[in-house]
């Protein structure tokens, strides 16, 4: 059986996108693959690495590259939008690769092309999750993502100020990983007690509030391909997303959900449009419903497995 090393910068424990990306994908292949997943690649033997974040995983492509074996380099948001910019490591990394991936199709316009031409898009995605029955005293808006600026949580936060709604309830899930952005978010909260700061949850415990939510709001200044919006789209939670890429390639050019990124007041009016017209918010979870099946369990597994599967052909390891 042939072996597959995954490296991530941090792993399911971590409760980020790049550790959950390497779980599923780990499980996947390992129907018909020895599969090891690790932080770094210390010369465990194998024939294949699927490395995740081109700058923070290039040191073990590298030393990988060695070897002569293949490497597919997975794109996850800050290598795709800020790091392969300006970053040698992770420049080096695209010109290592057999194989690149992006996890959502607006991804691939930021890719020379000679880049895209050996590379793919692979939708991330999660099961189906039925809603939970919203709470009757308050309209919730769910925040998800670990506190800092990459995710803008103060532009959320700020918009929730705006909304003169006194049974309006902003849930902000995630750990305070930049001590003077929590500062001024705990200061924000203490002004304001519709927004309740409830930390680093369980994955179960944050999905729960995903499904309970009116609005899941992903105000982030740059994505790979959020997985909590494709939770929020397998729930049936519509989305307000900031207009960036990232969000695009998840929802669409047409999606009516967007704000511009860091509109404080733009986020508000959404909100407000939101809870007084009922139409609106029919829309919005129509265009949710329509991109669902691009995020199906059993179309990311076949996407990976062939992805892996065609490469150990190309190179003559696979019958």
């Amino acid at each position: 059986m042939k072996r597959v090393f995954i490296v991530t910068p941090a792993l399911a424990k971590a409760k980020n996108g790049n550790g959950f990306t390497a779980l599923r994908w780990h499980q996947f292949l390992s129907e018909s693959y020895h599969v090891t997943t690790r932080t770094s690649w210390n010369n465990e033997s194998c024939d294949l690495m699927i490395a995740l974040h081109a700058r923070r995983s290039a040191a073990s492509v590298a030393a990988f590259h060695l070897t002569g074996k293949p490497v597919i380099v997975v794109l996850t948001g800050t290598d795709l939008y800020r790091d392969i910019q300006t970053d040698f490591s992770a420049q080096q990394s695209l010109n290592i690769a057999q194989h690149l991936v992006v996890l959502q199709a607006a991804g691939l316009e930021e890719l020379s092309t000679l880049h895209q031409s050996k590379s793919s898009v692979i939708y991330q995605s999660s099961p189906r999750f039925a809603s939970i029955a919203p709470r009757r005293k308050t309209f919730d808006l769910c925040f998800v993502g670990h506190l800092r600026q990459e995710k803008d949580p103060i532009t959320v936060a700020l918009a929730t100020q705006m909304v003169q709604l006194p049974h309006l309830r902003l849930r902000m899930i995630g750990s305070q990983l930049e001590p003077e952005l929590g500062e001024k978010l705990n200061r924000l909260a203490a002004q304001d007690l519709r927004l309740e700061l409830l930390g680093g949850l369980s994955h179960g415990a944050a999905l729960r509030e995903i499904r309970r939510a009116q609005l899941l709001i992903c105000s982030s200044v740059m994505e790979g391909g959020a997985n909590v919006v494709i939770e929020a789209i397998r729930s049936g939670t519509p989305v307000l997303a900031s207009r960036i890429s990232g969000n695009r390639g998840m929802l669409g050019d047409d999606y009516p959900g967007y704000f511009e990124l860091g509109n404080a007041r733009q986020l508000a009016q959404l909100i407000e449009r939101c809870h007084s017209e009922p139409a609106f918010m029919d829309r919005l979870a129509g265009h949710c419903e329509a991109r669902s099946a691009l995020f199906e369990p059993s179309l990311e597994k076949s996407n990976v497995l062939k992805l892996v599967d065609g490469l150990f052909k190309r190179i003559g390891m696979l019958d």
